[in-house]
């Protein structure tokens, strides 16, 4: 995406002085980069250091830069939910309404139960398979549920296992189990490791650069949360999204409001769906990448607070604080 004048894009000319002003007053928390787009063109571009992890992996004080990957944390899973969606277009994967456990007949026990078997892709994209899960602890836990199934033997078992503790489709609970059979779905439909369909499949027709995936202890790509991206190249994911460039017909799906997720937030195909058509993916630690749609704007945040209970405060400061008020 090409750089141009706050103004061109229609910004008062002080955008970046009102973002440098928000870091200096401490407003900004462990902010790391910001990449603001509008229309397909890049208008502010800011990078800072802090100390950095990959996943629960320290890497000390980084200095970050344009070239500088950085995780994505739970931005992943909406990005699992664009590749299940170039997948389903190729025809390569079932549909949202088809059982997850036809994918999966290994697991015929499991099946022999009507409710489980009555469980859809649909439930895993919208995080509501009813099935028993608990992210509340830290994410160095086993106690949390996305540790205990990266420590179990089997990952889509030990989602697909879990006891129920309410009807299917009721209630949206946060799950990165619900993530890892996506993933998983989109693997075996295209026959690829997750990452290497991402590459193929998105990263490289859309020219995002630099990308990492980190996996889990069976080698695979970590769906829930191990995509590492640049700040440039997330926006240049949300500025496809918002321009329909890829897979339109299921991007119109993928961010229809679909389950309560909290106030004034709906959930859709593993993002987020505000008023105004607005979405949003959110990772640990206050990795954001808003859209936009009815300004053209594409806003991509990445900061250092992981676990913090004021992870929201950078991200949102920098959309509500910078960018919507310089818009003229």
């Amino acid at each position: 995406m090409r750089l141009i004048s706050p103004e061109e894009a229609g910004f008062t000319p002080d955008l970046s002085h009102r973002l440098d002003a928000l870091v200096r007053r401490g407003g900004a928390p462990a902010l790391h980069g910001v990449v603001v787009a509008r229309h397909g063109r890049v208008v502010l571009e800011w990078y800072g250091g802090g100390e950095d992890h990959v996943l629960n992996t320290p890497l000390g004080h980084v200095d970050f830069g344009p070239d500088t990957p950085h995780d994505v944390r739970s931005v992943t899973k909406s990005v699992v939910a664009l590749l299940y969606g170039l997948a389903l277009e190729s025809g390569l994967v079932p549909g949202p309404g088809e059982p997850i456990l036809t994918v999966f007949p290994e697991y015929a026990d499991l099946a022999a139960d009507p409710r489980r078997a009555g469980l859809t892709i649909g439930h895993a994209l919208t995080m509501t398979t009813g099935l028993e899960w608990d992210e509340s602890a830290p994410y160095t836990s086993p106690a949390n549920s996305e540790i205990a199934m990266e420590m179990a033997p089997d990952r889509c078992r030990y989602v697909l296992e879990r006891p129920f503790v309410e009807e299917p489709g009721e209630r949206w609970r946060y799950s990165g189990g619900a993530a890892a059979l996506v993933g998983a779905i989109v693997e075996r439909g295209t026959g690829s490791r997750l990452e290497e369909f991402a590459r193929a499949a998105l990263f490289e027709p859309l020219g995002t650069g630099a990308f990492e995936w980190s996996t889990g202890s069976d080698g695979r790509a970590l769906a829930a949360s191990g995509l590492r991206l640049t700040p440039r190249g997330l926006a240049r994911i949300g500025q496809a999204v918002v321009d329909r460039e890829i897979a339109p017909g299921w991007l119109e799906e993928m961010l229809r409001p679909r389950v309560p997720a909290w106030e004034a937030v709906s959930y859709g195909y593993m993002w987020y769906s505000g008023p105004d058509g607005r979405a949003s993916a959110m990772g640990n630690g206050g990795q954001r990448l808003f859209l936009l749609p009815d300004l053209g704007l594409v806003v991509a945040v990445t900061a250092g607070d992981y676990d913090g209970a004021g992870q929201d405060t950078a991200p949102r400061a920098v959309l509500e604080d910078v960018v919507l008020p310089a818009i003229r």
